[in-house]
């Protein structure tokens, strides 16, 4: 049987961490075994749909090099993919389970099933309902629609019976029927409740594997029975392990510790190849130590064998490091495209650049690859580099402060007097002449010219540094501090 995955999102906001781990494990799995992905939009809960959701949630599917086989933009052969247009499917297997006497309209209103539940709760009782409707007469029907009660379709749970699931990560897992009450199935309004429309939908597009978050396992027991009484063939259901934040706590999307939509770490420059390797292992683990996958070889080894039962730990700390091995091994140029439109918000450059400016912001972006973690990070980083009043920090002053610090920068200001322009190259046969004819090198000679040209002690590479400050800049602060000694 060719195996064929889902991922099913509500387009009611941004794509969660949590829902594009579970898209990117039923992608992997599909893909590994030569099978199909489809994406399905499950808009039946109207009153919270979000206008153009779905797309933006598909888009960064895209970004992060999840693509499918049919969906709602490409088709397939078990359209439509939008379950507010497959209405006419699902009323006609509410219709069977009627007539078959496996489901029922309930008159009951909220009320009314407000009321049984808070008085279960006070006995000490789960909470179900009785199914006190559950065999109307036609009479008794007639009379409630009378009172202008519209009935919604309740699902009649057998009674007495054991549910096993065979799940392909928590192992086998047993539901007593007794325990879960009629359920409704369509609302009063005709919209299906997720739990039926899903069935269906999984059924009929020949689902074979469902990989979904643990927090889905309750609702499994009620879509067997519905996989059961409609005679359908039941998939294989693989509940992943929930998503903790730092402190071991379940996430909820109120938790401001953790980053939690794919949008913002787009926005914030992160590469969509380091955000996919990092939710590949929130939960699944490969065999040795080796941690940096790219796509190829996720699909090549995933396995559901390997998911844990355990929580997963979302660690910021490791992505912004796991982000950065792949900032490291990027092309420059592919950083520097990402980097303009932070350094123009910023306003340290206007768009479009020219030549001679872009070559001069992609050196400015090379010193600092090797250490961002993500791609927003340059503005902070490349301060140094736009600002026409700079600051001397307290370490930069103590630095200044030494005895021998005139006697270097004259020199090398002195030094810096012949030239018409400045490049690296030029910079280190100047620091030799300075160092030979002041007797100072190394940190000595090096660190108070940095403190008086940048203000700082720590940074990139010094001769590059000062070659992209530029000549005029940098006699021009070197100048001040000479003046202030």
């Amino acid at each position: 049987m060719k195996i064929r995955t889902r991922y099913a999102p509500s387009p009611t906001g941004h794509l969660h961490i949590g829902g594009a781990r579970t898209a990117l494990f039923s992608y992997l799995l599909a893909k590994q075994q030569g099978g199909d992905f489809i994406v399905r939009i499950e808009d039946t809960d109207t009153e919270r749909n979000v206008p153009g959701a779905d797309k933006k949630q598909m888009d960064m599917l895209k970004w992060l090099g999840i693509d499918w086989d049919e969906s709602v933009d490409v088709g397939g052969p078990y359209a439509p993919y939008r379950c507010m247009e497959r209405m006419d499917i699902y009323n006609r297997y509410i219709d069977q389970l009627l007539a078959e006497g496996k489901a029922y309209l309930s008159y009951a209103t909220q009320e009314e099933i407000d009321k049984e539940r808070e008085e279960q709760l006070a006995r000490g009782e789960a909470p179900k309902y009785s199914g006190w409707d559950r065999d109307l007469t036609p009479e008794q029907r007639a009379k409630f629609e009378a009172e202008g009660r519209v009935p919604s379709v309740r699902f009649r749970v057998p009674e007495g019976q054991v549910i096993e699931i065979d799940d392909a990560i928590r192992g086998k897992v047993k539901f007593e029927t007794d325990g879960i009450g009629d359920f409704v199935i369509r609302r009063p309004d005709g919209r299906p409740i997720y739990n039926f429309a899903v069935v269906v939908d999984d059924a009929l597009m020949k689902i074979t594997h469902v990989i979904r978050g643990e927090e889905h396992l309750s609702n499994t027991p009620k879509q067997v029975l519905i996989y059961q009484a409609l005679g359908f063939e039941t998939p294989q259901f693989a509940h992943i392990p929930l998503i903790l934040n730092a402190e071991g706590k379940k996430m909820s999307k109120r938790d401001e510790s953790i980053i939690q939509f794919i949008d913002q770490y787009k926005d914030l420059g992160y590469l969509p190849e380091a955000i996919l390797n990092f939710l590949s292992l929130l939960g699944w683990s490969p065999e040795g130590e080796e941690e940096i996958f790219s796509k190829e070889e996720l699909v090549e080894r995933f396995s559901l064998e390997r998911v844990s039962k355990a929580p997963a730990i979302f660690d910021t700390g490791k992505l912004k490091w796991m982000n950065g091995q792949y900032i490291k091994k990027a092309p420059l140029e592919r950083i520097v495209d990402l980097a303009l439109p932070y350094l123009e918000k910023a306003g340290r450059i206007t768009l479009p650049l020219s030549d001679e400016q872009r070559a001069w912001v992609t050196r400015v972006v090379a010193l600092y690859q090797e250490q961002l973690e993500y791609v927003a990070q340059i503005v902070e980083l490349t301060d140094l580099f736009f600002q026409e009043e700079y600051k001397v920090t307290e370490e930069a002053k103590e630095v200044l402060s030494a005895p021998h610090v005139p006697e270097v920068l004259s020199s090398f200001l002195n030094k810096l007097d012949t030239l018409e322009t400045l490049e690296a190259d030029t910079l280190k046969d100047i620091f030799k002449q300075v160092q030979k004819e002041t007797g100072h090198k190394g940190k000595q000679l090096f660190m108070p010219v940095r403190a008086a040209v940048t203000g700082v002690v720590h940074g990139p590479d010094l001769r590059e540094s000062l070659a992209l400050i530029g000549l005029e800049t940098v006699k021009s602060r070197l100048q001040q501090q000479i003046d202030k000694a």
